[in-house]
Order: C-alpha cells, then sequence, then structure tokens
C-alpha cells in the first residue's frame, strides 16, 4: 500500500499549466485561441479562470467578480454574510437571496439523495477538530456527542427564501458553494460572449466548451493521493471534474491520521475506504455536493447511488491504491501510474 501523501490540490488541469498563474491582460484578439488567465483567493482556496477568444478578458473579469460576490453572500465566518446572518438569528427566520436559497434546498436534496452523507450542519463539528482553524486537536467521545445533538438538516426550514434553524445550529455551505460558483461564473462568462473556458476553483474543475478552440477534448488530470503530480487522465467535455479526498486536509496525532472529511454519522473522520473520490458531470454544483458523498458512502454506497442515479461518472481510489471507475468514462480514462483498474458496469 502506497502512503498517504501531504499534498493539498487535487485536480490538475494539464492542458493549462502554463496559464494558471496571475492575470496575463494579454490584448483581445480575433484568434479563438489566443488565452488570458486571471486568478483570485476566494472561498478559501486559490481559483484560476482561463478564457480564450476575443471576449476573454471581459469574460473573467465578469467571472471572478462573480465568484467574489458569491463568496459575500456564502463566507461562514464574513459577520456580513447571509450565512452569518443564518447561524447567529437566535432561531428567527431570516430572509435570503434566490442564490443562498436555492444553494439551500440543493444541500437539502442531497442529503436526503445521499442518505445523509452530505451534511451542512456539521460545521460546530468539524470547528472542534480545529479543520476550520488548522489548530487540530482531537476532541473527546462526550464533546462530540454533545455536538451532535444540535446537528442535522431535517431541522432546516426552508420556506421560499426565509431560512430558519434552531438557536443551537450553524450551517456551512462550504462543500457545495465552490461548484456552484463555478456554475454561476460560467454563466457569468456566456453572457460576455465568451464560449471556451476553464476554471480551476481550488482543484474544483469546471469547462465551457466541449473543446478547445484547436478542436481537442480538455485533459484533467486526477491527482496522485499516494505521491506527486497526476495518477490519471481524463478527457471530457463540458462540465465539471470535482474530487473530495482525505489528504486535502488532515493531521497526525499518536500515530493516528485524523482527515478532514467527516462522517455526519459519527462526527468523526469518515472511514470509508477511500482515499479520493471524483464526480464527474454537467453541474459544478451537483458534482461537488457529489463528491463528498461518494467520499462518505465507500465503494459500496457510491456504487449504489452511481447505479440509482444514472447522471454522473465517476472515479474512485480505494486506501489500497485501486482505482474503480464507471463505464462512461472507460474510453477516456487513462492511468499514470501502476495501479489495478476496476471499470463498473450496468
Amino acid at each position: 500500500m502506497r502512503k498517504l501523501s501531504p499534498v493539498l490540490p487535487v485536480l490538475v488541469c494539464l492542458t493549462m499549466l502554463s496559464s494558471c498563474g496571475d492575470s496575463k491582460a494579454a490584448s483581445p484578439a480575433s484568434d479563438p485561441n489566443e488565452k488570458s488567465s486571471g486568478s483570485l483567493f476566494a472561498m478559501d482556496t486559490y481559483i484560476t479562470v482561463t478564457a480564450y477568444g476575443e471576449n476573454r478578458d471581459a469574460g473573467i473579469k465578469a467571472a471572478t467578480d462573480e465568484i467574489s460576490r458569491l463568496e459575500k453572500l456564502w463566507s461562514v465566518t464574513d459577520t456580513a454574510s447571509e450565512i452569518y446572518a443564518v447561524d447567529h438569528a437566535d432561531g428567527s427566520g431570516t430572509a435570503v437571496s434566490p442564490e443562498t436559497a436555492d444553494l439551500l434546498s440543493l444541500a437539502i436534496d442531497m442529503h436526503g439523495k445521499t442518505s445523509g452523507a452530505l451534511d451542512i450542519s456539521l460545521y460546530p463539528v468539524l470547528c472542534a477538530w480545529g479543520f476550520t482553524t488548522g489548530e487540530y486537536r482531537v476532541p473527546d467521545d462526550s464533546e462530540i456527542d454533545e455536538l451532535m445533538t444540535h446537528t442535522g438538516v431535517d431541522r432546516i426550514a426552508l420556506d421560499g427564501s426565509t431560512v430558519t434553524i434552531p438557536a443551537d445550529m450553524e450551517i456551512d455551505l462550504g462543500a457545495v458553494a465552490k461548484g456552484c460558483s463555478g456554475d454561476m461564473a460560467v454563466e457569468a462568462l456566456k453572457a460576455q460572449g465568451v464560449s471556451c473556458a476553464l476554471l480551476d476553483l481550488g482543484g474544483n474543475i469546471q469547462t465551457l466548451g466541449e473543446t478547445k478552440p484547436d478542436g481537442t477534448k480538455w485533459k484533467i488530470g486526477i491527482r496522485d493521493p499516494f505521491g506527486d503530480g497526476s495518477a490519471a487522465t481524463l478527457e471530457t467535455g463540458e462540465g465539471a471534474v470535482i474530487t473530495s479526498g482525505g489528504y486535502e486536509r488532515y493531521f497526525e496525532q499518536d500515530g493516528v491520521i485524523y482527515k478532514h472529511i467527516l462522517d455526519p454519522k459519527t462526527g468523526r473522520p469518515a472511514e470509508s475506504g477511500l482515499v479520493s473520490a471524483t464526480a464527474i458531470g454537467k453541474e459544478g454544483r451537483y458534482c461537488d455536493a457529489l463528491s463528498t458523498s461518494l467520499y462518505v458512502l465507500g465503494e459500496e454506497g457510491a456504487e449504489k447511488l452511481w447505479r440509482e442515479s444514472g447522471d454522473f461518472d465517476m472515479v474512485l481510489i480505494s486506501e489500497s491504491g485501486e482505482f474503480i471507475i464507471t463505464e462512461g468514462i472507460e474510453d477516456s480514462f487513462e492511468l499514470t501510474v501502476p495501479a489495478e483498474l476496476r471499470v463498473l458496469h450496468r
């Protein structure tokens, strides 16, 4: 078994490595192969938007402005955000924007669809472990058990644009916010006339356009959780490729590794037998929610969800180093490290 690598990024866009830096203000041109990149730090991660064509610079500005706007709505720590207002309303209803209401509705729906694997009510438990601050610690069982009594997505009431949660609860949209931001940034690019772009939101990859301007598919590298670089590549069209991995953030204490993705049933790091789960689909918000859920569910639960849903593909990497992929990406997936590969067929 290969050892876990302390590498933070999850996905690498192999076709964009030359442009994943600060904004390069290239002059707009009629050549569709011309590209520019813009970067920002938002949602606790570095984000890069790369766009092609003559409207690329206007598109990048619109996309990054949109991401910044959404962060101000959904930050759990910004005292001016809508989520902060919901969390500190002392049990009263809070009016939120349509964007926030839609994202909350998605999170609630996905909680049900994933048998509770996606849970936006675990924020105080994450804080107790130090995963939100970097001040890591192992809470004792009584502390976790007490905190878990204040969780439960079924306690969240969403009535139109009014959100009400109990006074003892705090929610966090971190498991779905980047994916939704990517979707809305893509729409901002389209509104500026951009038809070909790639967004990297801290490893969440979203593409605009079925191909690059040269007619080739986007080529995405899936990070090797046991080493440097990518472990596999995936050719894809327009859509989202989003990974959750236990190696994204973790700490070690007394010889035990504690990973940041919690099991909502226990309030403790999920022990699902997976080190990484990637969801591939059309919408970033959906794939973002799925990737966390697939990781928590483990191989058996993830396969069951895939068979029931029929609207996404996935790549699972087990603790033993085995890759499990779904048949929809069999012809576009290629391993770049020695590993066992298994394909799930319907």
